[in-house]
């Protein structure tokens, strides 16, 4: 390959690795010459060769820039190794959401639908349809829902989190508030550590954005520590650790005081920015220990939800932080979606919450959750199946199976039964968890799992 082909060819890796971007301005001529060991007429070649492609242009004064044609939608199939189809991510999440009817989903991760309150979210629909129309037709404000957003600093301030207005922003879901946290914070080939097990769906974001997963054990205390530590002291070292602290997702533990402590102090002292999951936190009966709160949301983005007790159907999240990283976070989601969500289901949501029924709601779901839990312990016991952990609360059971027995492979048998299963590896980016699976214990009263998850182990 010529100088000026080879020349052209890092600057199209750069754009296919996404380390270039549409409108990123290109190195100098002198400036790319002198790094490359070349003379800078072979570099005005190689850029004159891309310009005529449409991958660059001239702006003239101002240098050579890359275009919005040049950057090739994302292959989230290429990112990094292929996993077997019974614990890759993408594959498990679409049986979740494409289940056929009648399927029973103890993998899945949200409350049946009769456990939902149906009757505030009725009621609301009926107040909004009778809202001014400029609720029904205009775009969000920026920020999101001001009445949604004054309700969430209410709760901050119950758990003595300290935040200003300029320190929340609303989005369309907690993914997408991850989401737009990656666009904002990481670069193609940047690490980020994540629990292992974890949320399987956060792992996927991670690959389609192109970055390194560095994992670390997950104990029932929090992260184990001395993996921790050295996760953060290796040479590619983390920009992002992403976690739930209360009712992890997926093994439902809790962090403890001193892990907390012991994670922001190596935090800071790695420079390493955390993402706080706390979509799970209304199915706790009391607050355990969150890292934005010990922190202030000075190190720690906090990040959340409202579909694991409203409703999955009218989604919202939102961003708590340092104000300049929601201001700039607050632009992104204008980029990208031109303003906050929707304000029709914010202004559900946020009825919803005000009202007096939803505390009594959560008691319900609360009380439920807890029968259901002592329940599918029961039941799993003479499969030999046991709790990694039994958790203070919410809907998920990590269990271990009898040893020898794959749960990637028991899923897939109970999938052909049109029973849904979460194996323990589409959590674990190791690969260590075979043995392991989570049970969404409010799914769990039909005798036809048990049965299922019997047959399936003894095949």
């Amino acid at each position: 390959m010529t100088k000026t082909g080879m020349l052209m060819q890092v600057v199209r890796d750069k754009i296919a690795r996404r380390a270039l971007v549409a409108g990123d301005r290109l190195p100098s001529i002198r400036g790319l010459a002198r790094a490359m060991e070349v003379s800078p007429a072979t570099v005005v070649e190689a850029y004159d060769r891309l310009a005529a492609e449409g991958i660059i242009h001239a702006r003239p004064g101002s240098g050579f820039f890359v275009t919005g044609l040049a950057i090739p939608p994302l292959n989230v199939a290429a990112m990094g190794a292929r996993r077997p189809r019974n614990v890759d991510p993408f594959w498990v999440s679409r049986q979740a959401l494409d289940a056929e009817p009648g399927a029973l989903q103890p993998g899945c991760g949200w409350l049946p639908e009769d456990w939902m309150p149906h009757a505030a979210l009725r009621r609301g629909l009926r107040a909004l349809a009778k809202a001014d129309p400029a609720l029904l037709t205009n775009y969000a404000a920026a920020r999101g829902s001001p009445a949604l957003r004054r309700y969430l600093l209410g709760r901050f301030a119950e758990e003595r989190l300290p935040a200003e207005p300029d320190q929340l922003m609303l989005t369309a879901s907690a993914s997408q508030a991850m989401d737009l946290i990656c666009r904002l914070l990481l670069q193609p080939g940047d690490t980020v550590l994540v629990d292992d097990p974890g949320y399987f769906n956060f792992h996927a974001l991670l690959r389609a954005h192109r970055v390194d997963i560095a994992s670390v054990p997950r104990m029932p205390e929090g992260p184990d520590l001395a993996a921790f530590e050295a996760a953060l002291g290796t040479a590619t070292a983390p920009r992002l650790y992403i976690t739930n602290s209360a009712l992890h997702n997926p093994t439902g533990a809790a962090l403890s005081p001193q892990t907390a402590h012991r994670v922001l102090a190596l935090a800071e002292a790695h420079d390493v920015t955390i993402v706080e999951d706390d979509t799970f936190a209304d199915l706790e009966p009391e607050p355990s220990p969150r890292l934005a709160v010990l922190d202030g949301l000075s190190r720690v983005l906090r990040i959340g939800g409202f579909s694991k007790t409203l409703s999955a159907s009218v989604r919202c999240g939102y961003i708590a932080g340092r104000a300049d990283w929601i201001e700039a976070l607050t632009d992104l989601q204008v980029a990208t979606s031109f303003g906050g969500p929707s304000p029709v289901s914010a202004e559900l949501i946020a009825g919803a919450l005000s009202g007096g029924g939803y505390r009594k709601h959560l008691a319900e779901i609360r009380a439920r959750l807890a029968t259901a839990r002592r329940a599918t312990i029961a039941n799993l016991r003479p499969l030999g199946i046991t709790p990694w952990v039994v958790p203070r609360g919410g809907f998920y059971l990590w269990c271990q199976f009898p040893d020898g027995i794959d749960t990637g492979e028991v899923a897939q048998r109970c999938l052909e039964e049109n029973i849904i299963m979460a194996p323990g590896n589409v959590f674990s980016p190791s690969q260590s968890a075979a043995a392991f699976m989570r049970f969404n214990v409010a799914h769990m009263s039909e005798g036809r799992v048990y049965a299922a998850l019997k047959a399936a182990m003894s095949a």
